[in-house]
């Protein structure tokens, strides 16, 4: 019974030794390509830091195997530049290959290849047996012709120099193989060149120790181990800590960037690719990436916290996160501009939107940026932005929207929410991200209660996330660009919806009659509610008038839409005669000189007869002070007055109906006019 015990256990042994094989993935450097791996179908790891121009990619969805692999799984979207686990599978050469911009990661085209590959999630097929170590072709240097068009370009391949992550390595023509298990052993580099270098299995054998996770854990006092946050914020009398990190390594360090995060998966096509033979192979890298993301044109600037209660450490993680956002954005003159605003006790600018043109500029800018310590003025700085930094002058481009992020260690130490507000109103839109928010014993201290919803453009949490730790900051690039680039979905971009404080003018006279001015009233609330109704974006106001003017609701009343057709709604009819001039001079006194400045001011009339006062030296005032009046009128109206009331080109700007049921005809004539109006003047 104890030899058949002792064989049972022995064979259990040898099943978990199995099993444990299999989930070995081997590690491939950000360099290799997919033609220097000999296996058709193999599952591999790639390392930070992928996501570089001289990491050739060539095809979209299908790649030529002269492609980086790791680089070529970023393109796609399965994986970011923290790197992580892929599968590849090995397919037939293609006849062309489509060149895209996506992900951060510009491919190029190529007119044929002898062999493809497909990359998705690292998760292993049901069936499928993958390799713990990956086969090398020959490092022996051999000649191969690159297709490129019309001419034929030479080229030498050699496999890959081997790397730390490699833990055997020759010189002759075998083939070689890459290690098992690459996040607890990995051998020593070394400067031997590779011509001379020979290594034994005993030398590659050596390791170091490995990387332990350690648990994020809140507590007090002082650490040594970590680099804490004992700095006292001013106003608040109390220090905030940090947690331990959750790895333990030397300062500087880019070991963060290792750990999973949530990939982007995108749908692998098999379908013709739409090449063209006559794109070249090797179209100059900084002239293909300075033309920028054209799905992502928007003017960007970044708020990054150079106050001293972040420290250098998480200093030094904010640079590197802006540094990842420049590169997976795309920055070009066709796609997005990025410029950068340091705030602390007061805000400067770092660059503006043109002083760089290409993310790679862009990143070794951001890598000299300075730490400018003091107090975490975030108000002062939105302020400085909305005053200063979206300028013809600083490269702002008038079509693209206006972003600008915010990054807070912890709470501001001013109020945001006038500034917010304010800067919303310029049409600029609004993101925060908040790293390691007030902990519930903290929020005594914080200034300003939810700052972030009184700042954002809309509280639906689509402008606001909260990263936990600084070292999962990296975890957000992908998600953040992918909500800046979302150009439908910035609200608080002006547009011709957002931007006007409009007011009605309404003949409320006797010749109107109750049930006709029930239609006017319609016709009001139609136009109304095709408008965004807020504080920020576009108000509404409105005034009657007979004889005499009477002001029904003013654009500071009212501040949703649903809000304003109820109380377009409750409007009782007056009354009287018709004294148009008046209530022109009226509106203008009553509504539009309390109107914002940066509002555009609309003025919609709307009348059944001739006026018993002149109407056209009022509306000459009203022109004059910045109204755009547009004239509508029923029945009996004149047509003369209508014209001398609507701003010029006065066809475009009066309409005529014969009866009142007929004014909806125009309610879509009229919001397109006043949108074709608004597009056709410059704008931020």
């Amino acid at each position: 019974l104890g030899v058949l015990l002792l064989c049972t256990y022995a064979a259990k042994e040898a099943t978990k030794k199995t099993k444990k094989a299999k989930l070995y993935v081997p590690q491939i450097d950000c360099d290799v390509k997919a033609g220097k791996i000999i296996n058709p179908e193999f599952i591999a790891k790639c390392p930070p830091g992928c996501q570089d121009v001289k990491y050739r990619v060539y095809g979209t969805d299908i790649y030529a195997s002269f492609s980086s692999v790791c680089n070529a799984a970023i393109h796609s979207g399965i994986i970011d530049n923290a790197g992580g686990k892929i599968l590849v599978q090995k397919v037939a050469g293609h006849s062309g290959y489509r060149g895209s911009f996506s992900n951060g990661v510009r491919s190029l085209s190529l007119p044929r290849w002898r062999e493809s590959f497909l990359v998705s999630e690292g998760k292993p097929r049901k069936g499928v047996t993958y390799p713990s170590t990956l086969e090398y072709s020959s490092s022996k240097s051999t000649a191969v012709n690159v297709p490129t068009g019309d001419a034929v370009r030479k080229e030498y391949q050699t496999s890959p120099v081997p790397t730390p992550a490699t833990q055997m390595a020759t010189t002759t023509p075998t083939p070689t193989t890459t290690t098992t298990d690459p996040s607890t052993t990995m051998s020593k580099p070394t400067t031997t060149p590779a011509t001379t270098r020979t290594t034994t299995a005993a030398a590659a054998a050596k390791t170091r120790p490995g990387l332990h996770r350690v648990r994020d854990i809140a507590f007090r006092g002082t650490s040594t181990s970590a680099s804490n946050r004992n700095i006292l914020r001013p106003n608040t009398g109390i220090q905030r800590q940090e947690p331990v990190a959750a790895f333990q390594r030397a300062a500087g360090s880019q070991a963060h960037l290792a750990m999973e995060t949530d990939s982007w998966k995108s749908g692998l096509s098999l379908f013709d690719t739409g090449f063209s033979s006559k794109e070249e192979l090797n179209p100059k890298p900084l002239e293909s990436i300075s033309q920028g993301n054209p799905n992502c044109k928007v003017d960007l600037s970044f708020l990054m916290d150079g106050s001293w209660s972040i420290g250098k450490r998480r200093f030094q993680l904010q640079k590197q996160f802006l540094s990842n956002m420049a590169q997976a954005l795309g920055i070009g003159s066709a796609g997005p501009l990025m410029g950068i605003i340091q705030y602390g006790d007061d805000p400067s600018t770092e660059f503006n939107l043109k002083t760089y043109a290409n993310s790679k500029d862009l990143r070794n800018a951001i890598e000299k940026i300075s730490q400018k310590g003091g107090l975490s003025n975030v108000g002062k700085a939105l302020s400085f932005v909305n005053k200063n930094f979206f300028l013809d002058a600083n490269g702002n481009r008038g079509g693209a929207p206006n972003v600008v992020v915010v990054m807070v260690d912890g709470w501001p130490t001013d109020r945001v929410e006038e500034a917010s507000r304010l800067a919303r109103e310029s049409g600029i839109n609004i993101f925060f991200v908040t790293i390691e928010a007030a902990a519930e014993s903290e929020k005594q201290n914080v200034i300003e209660p939810n700052f972030v919803d009184k700042a954002v453009c809309r509280t639906n949490g689509f402008y606001s996330i909260n990263v936990p730790s600084w070292f999962s900051l990296h975890k957000v690039v992908q998600p953040l660009v992918k909500r800046v680039c979302d150009t439908d979905r910035l609200v608080c971009s002006k547009t011709c919806l957002n931007s006007a404080d409009i007011g009605f003018v309404i003949d409320g006279s006797s010749s109107v009659g109750t049930s006709n001015f029930r239609t006017v009233l319609q016709f009001v609330a139609n136009i109304s509610k095709e408008f965004e109704i807020s504080d920020t974006d576009t108000r509404i106001g409105a005034v009657q008038y007979t004889y005499e003017q009477r002001l029904e609701f003013s654009f500071d009343k009212y501040s949703t839409k649903q809000d304003v057709l109820s109380a377009i709604k409750r409007i009782s009819y007056w009354s009287g005669g018709t004294s148009t001039g008046a209530a022109i001079s009226y509106a203008s006194e009553q509504l539009f000189s309390k109107s914002k400045p940066n509002k555009r001011k609309i003025m919609i009339l709307i009348t059944d007869g001739r006026s018993y006062d002149d109407v056209r030296v009022p509306a000459m005032a009203a022109h004059r002070n910045g109204v755009i009046a547009y004239s509508v009128g029923v029945a009996w109206a004149a047509q003369d007055e209508l014209e001398a009331i609507a701003t010029d080109p006065d066809k475009e700007h009066s309409f005529f109906v014969d009866e009142f049921d007929n004014l909806y005809h125009f309610v879509n004539q009229l919001i397109q006019n006043i949108c074709t109006e608004f597009n056709s003047q410059p704008r931020n």
